[in-house]
């Protein structure tokens, strides 16, 4: 480490520790230019945005700094502060001050629109994740975690949702649009029919934007001409999508894997259900589809009961839905007849979200084999991988915990969110491995293994098959059962989450400080 890292005082973000340099590029398409597989829940939403994270070649000469605060910095800045309760004049005068002002050097180790590396798997091309954020979240926010699967040979992609989930959201102009700014929407986390009202018309927006970004990709690997209004803008060469054709693994069925933190876990298993068990002929009249692919769409074919899911922190309170409750005691699609069970599923809990007894009953409702019992059991399929690491707290499992230790360790007593998400990134990869997805080796370093054995970061290893085991081989991962059978702690948590505040709990995991409805 330079001595000018140790006299930096930005926050900063170790390197990753695959293999491969990490690439990345900006994007925002016009909808016009993409199919939409579901009715537009929101006329004025005329692009769609989204960052790339992918292995890419060492660049032939120092790339500008990618910054971890998206431009314009200054509304980024007091965006965030205005999601932490503060008012608009508040914020404007906060994001001046020089201890959050530094915000605007920290850089995150991607090389900006560097040329993609040519995938050294059996198809020549590299396996596809996308991912979608929580609360408070955005396309920069999940960076580390993203980038170390993108470091294994991943390419994963992160929507900027513009539901009013994110602190500021900025559409650019369109052909025929007008520029403007989403701001972030402050709705009660107590379940009301109006609050019902009001996470069902997000997820409603989420899940529009991925089966837009899900038309984009297929465009992006068949060649097709997109405009990229970042790159239109732009002075530099950027965002350049062709280099990304026949590079993606996204046209085989089963083939993308789906991941989210939080109110993006929840989009997640919404999106699936959505898509396989559309249409829903046999639902009641009670339900309201809050996504309606028709048969014959794209993504009907590619989320099959293969598909990948990783689920961190799933926040189960917007599934709850009256208006979706049918839909929400159907398994996931890996349990169809044809299905491999839960052994493509994984769900990463932080010890918060752990300890949220009412969530995590929920949880295990909504992953198992039959959510609309009261007590989940597993009975003809395997058994997803649940685990938590100990002392993690929601925000974790985002590049906030990397960025302010000091904040998470004395507001939620967490340690160590580096290791957090290592074991996160060794999780998913695994699951993805055992499930023929041809992904990088996980090194003897990030496995804690014996340095003297002569590994290095990068190193080959094989699988990591102790990350999935549930006998806690890997110090401080905690594995969870769905059946009637509970971890030694758990009974504790029926108490907690009898006292608990909903709002409380997730408020308290979203942000710094308690807000009032």
């Amino acid at each position: 480490m330079s001595l000018f890292s140790h006299l930096n005082p930005a926050p900063s973000f170790p390197p990753y520790t695959g293999p491969y340099k990490v690439g990345t590029t900006d994007v925002e398409i016009p909808a016009a230019e993409l199919p939409s597989p579901s009715p537009t829940p929101d006329p004025t939403l005329s692009t769609v945005s989204f960052r790339i994270f992918y292995p890419c070649e060492p660049p032939p000469k120092p790339a500008k700094p990618v910054y971890w605060l998206p431009d314009p910095q200054q509304e980024y800045l007091g965006a965030y502060v205005r999601f932490l309760g503060a008012s608009h004049r508040v914020s404007a005068f906060l994001r001046n001050l020089p201890f959050l002002r530094i915000l605007s050097y920290t850089t995150i180790p991607v090389i900006r629109n560097a040329s993609i590396l040519q995938a050294p798997t059996k198809t020549k091309r590299w396996p596809v994740m996308v991912f979608s954020h929580g609360l408070g979240g955005t396309k920069n926010a999940y960076s580390h975690l993203l980038g170390s699967l993108s470091s294994h040979g991943v390419v994963v992609i992160a929507p900027d949702h513009r539901d009013g989930s994110a602190p500021l959201s900025l559409i650019r102009a369109a052909p025929g649009s007008t520029p403007r700014p989403v701001e972030y929407k402050s709705i009660a986390h107590r379940q009301t029919p109006e609050v019902e009202k009001a996470r069902d018309d997000q997820l409603k927006i989420r899940l529009w934007e991925i089966g837009l970004i899900h038309e984009a990709l297929l465009k992006i690997d068949r060649g097709e001409p997109l405009m990229n209004i970042l790159a239109e803008k732009s002075s530099e060469t950027m965002g350049d999508l062709a280099m990304f054709s026949s590079s993606l693994d996204v046209h085989r069925p089963g083939s993308i894997s789906w991941s989210g933190h939080s109110f993006g876990a929840a989009t997640v298993v919404q999106l699936v259900k959505s898509v396989f068990y559309a249409p829903s002929k046999d639902a009641p009249r009670s339900y309201k589809a809050l996504f309606q692919p028709s048969t014959s769409s794209q993504i009907a074919h590619q989320i099959t009961p293969d598909s990948t899911v990783s689920l961190l922190d799933l926040w189960c309170m917007p599934l709850l839905s009256t208006s979706t409750r049918w839909l929400n005691a159907l398994p996931l699609p890996c349990y169809a007849p044809n299905g491999p069970g839960g052994t493509n599923v994984v769900a990463i809990l932080s010890e918060a979200f752990f300890k949220w007894g009412s969530n995590l009953n929920q949880l295990k409702r909504t992953i198992s084999e039959n959510p609309s019992l009261d007590e989940p059991m597993v009975k003809r399929h395997a058994a997803p991988y649940v685990f938590y690491p100990v002392s993690s707290a929601h925000l974790s499992q985002s590049d906030f915990g990397i960025l302010f230790p000091w904040l998470t360790r004395k507001a939620f007593k967490a340690e160590d969110p580096a290791r957090t998400l290592r074991l996160n990134t060794r999780a998913i990869l695994e699951v993805m491995r055992r499930k023929g997805v041809e992904v990088a080796d996980t090194s003897a370093i990030d496995m804690e293994e014996a340095a003297a054995d002569g590994f290095i970061a990068g190193g080959q290893t094989g699988q990591d098959q102790r990350i999935l085991r549930r006998d806690g081989s890997v110090a401080g991962w905690i594995a969870l059962e769905l059946g009637d059978h509970k971890h030694t702690e758990e009974a504790a948590n029926e108490q907690t989450s009898q006292t608990a505040d909903p709002m409380e709990a997730v408020v308290q995991g979203e942000v710094t400080k308690p807000m009032s409805n």
